[in-house]
């Protein structure tokens, strides 16, 4: 058995049928990946949504886009892709047609261009400074196929057998209502021929050897005769194609289906830059904690940039010995938007892609577990409290030592006092399981529920207004009443201006 090889996945790791992650909704990662994979198929979006399988395999992943963001690999691996594409139209035709002769004609033009697009992309290849292991390794796996005995024979007998077709004419002579078919050129239109003396209840038609539909009788006749005339070229079409009914090699048909994940970033990424938003390749240093710098929401931003609104840039670092940031602060100060931030962050770092920041460094998460702020069930007649309790439930009892946790707003419809209760033994829970991550909540008491907890706040300006600013410091009791009163012109001398 042939070894196994994937540009995504250093060892296999499950990456179709398996249901969409449970964060993929709270993070926003589906309007990020809807406009990442605007322009492919639906095969594309299906590998955003797993990780690899270990942080061994992350890197494997982040060495290979570093390689496919180089602007000569870029390219060559667009044109591969416009090349390979007409391997799938030409599938599509040979489905299409009736004619034996023409299915096998199809066929000889797919494996043309199967040899077309992995031919140039190997010569192609050949001349970059690939530094991944995942790129190494296909190019030595790509020459090593492109030198063997079978693909070389293969390659040589299509190639003779459609350029002898491509060189073959015949001419149609038809006067007093009799048709002469000889092998030769002359001075005409096939099409206008066609059109005099032809089917009239057809289709435009062409070259029965080239781009065309399925063959009107008078075409069919016409081969039929000719393939008497010439039976070692028709022949050599038949015994060809059947012969090679099967070719390629499967890690080629692996890699054309799998580098457009790393493309349909890359374009994307591209569009985000020229806008304006910074990207980077994220290290991931065990020794150094999870950290990062001009770290922004990228669902967000592609809706701001339409919209025309500005967007802000956080920075944050764990510091050592540190599990949970507790993110207190007024309504719409950005707590919910930092937050997603920095899950994305995560996400694209164990997805081996680029993050939106100026810098980071992201340690090894095993996953990463959400928990935002659901409304009351009409389906099922639940409250809000116990539908937040059933998802909490097997978030706490699957989490695994090193995830990645977000929590927002919990537990706001309960009791303040039950409310800091429940919340610090679930902060407990995740921070004895050796968890990192972010609390988002009105508590300010959490703050202090655990040595390893620090506080963030959403800060205000001098009048007291959101800044979008996201920063170390002691919760305020009061913060989110001021902020509404400040925003509202609500304060008594503001009202009594007004009276």
């Amino acid at each position: 058995m042939a070894e196994s090889f994937s540009i995504l996945d250093m060892q296999e790791s499950p990456h179709t049928d398996a249901p969409r992650p449970a964060f993929y909704l709270d993070l926003n990662l589906n309007q990020i990946i809807d406009k990442v994979t605007s322009q492919w198929d639906n095969q594309v979006k299906k590998m955003f949504l797993y990780f690899p399988k270990n942080a061994e395999c992350e890197a494997y992943r982040r060495a290979v886009y570093g390689d496919v963001k180089k602007a000569v690999c870029h390219e060559a691996l667009l044109k591969f892709l416009e090349v390979a594409g007409k391997m799938e139209e030409n599938r599509k035709q040979e489905e299409a047609v009736l004619s034996s002769m023409q299915k096998n004609v199809w066929h000889l033009w797919s494996i043309h261009h199967y040899c077309e697009a992995f031919g140039d992309l190997c010569e192609a290849l050949q001349t970059m400074e690939l530094t991944s292991e995942g790129m190494q390794t296909f190019l030595r796996k790509l020459k090593e196929h492109l030198a063997s005995a079978q693909y070389q024979t293969m390659r040589e007998q299509v190639e003779k057998v459609l350029k002898e077709l491509m060189a073959f004419r015949f001419t149609i002579t038809y006067e007093k209502d009799r048709m002469i078919i000889s092998e030769g050129t002359t001075i005409g239109d096939y099409e206008a021929f066609m059109d005099k003396g032809g089917d009239r209840d057809r289709i435009t038609l062409k070259s029965p050897f080239l781009i065309s539909p399925n063959l009107a009788d008078l075409e069919n006749e016409c081969l039929s005769v000719l393939s008497a005339k010439r039976p070692k070229m028709f022949q050599a079409l038949k015994e060809t194609a059947e012969k090679y009914r099967s070719f390629g090699e499967e890690f080629c048909y692996r890699f054309w289906k799998e580098i457009p994940y790393y493309l349909s970033y890359r374009a994307f990424q591209l569009d985000m830059e020229s806008k304006g938003f910074a990207f980077c390749t994220p290290t991931a240093k065990e020794e150094e904690e999870t950290s990062a710098e001009g770290l922004y929401d990228l669902a967000l931003s592609i809706v701001a940039h339409r919209e025309g609104r500005k967007v802000v840039a956080n920075e944050f670092a764990y510091q050592k010995g540190e599990s949970f940031f507790i993110l207190t602060g007024p309504n719409q100060g950005g707590k919910t938007t930092f937050a997603r931030s920095l899950g994305q962050l995560v996400f694209f770092t164990k997805m081996g892609l680029d993050v939106p920041a100026k810098k980071a460094n992201v340690r090894y998460y095993k996953n990463i577990l959400t928990h935002f702020s659901v409304e009351e069930s009409i389906e099922t007649g639940r409250g809000k409290l116990k539908e937040e309790l059933l998802r909490l439930a097997p978030m706490m009892e699957d989490g695994e030592e090193k995830d990645f946790v977000i929590i927002n707003e919990l537990f706001t419809t309960a009791a303040t006092y039950d409310a800091e209760i429940m919340g610090k033994k679930v902060l407990t829970h995740f921070v004895e399981q050796n968890c990192q991550g972010i609390y988002v909540t009105h508590l300010k008491e959490l703050a202090s529920a655990h040595p390893k907890v620090v506080s963030l706040r959403a800060m205000l300006n001098e009048e007291r207004l959101q800044t979008f600013r996201i920063a170390r410091s002691e919760a305020e009791e009061s913060a989110c009443a001021a902020n509404q009163v400040n925003k509202y012109r609500l304060t008594y001398e503001q009202l009594k201006e007004r009276l």
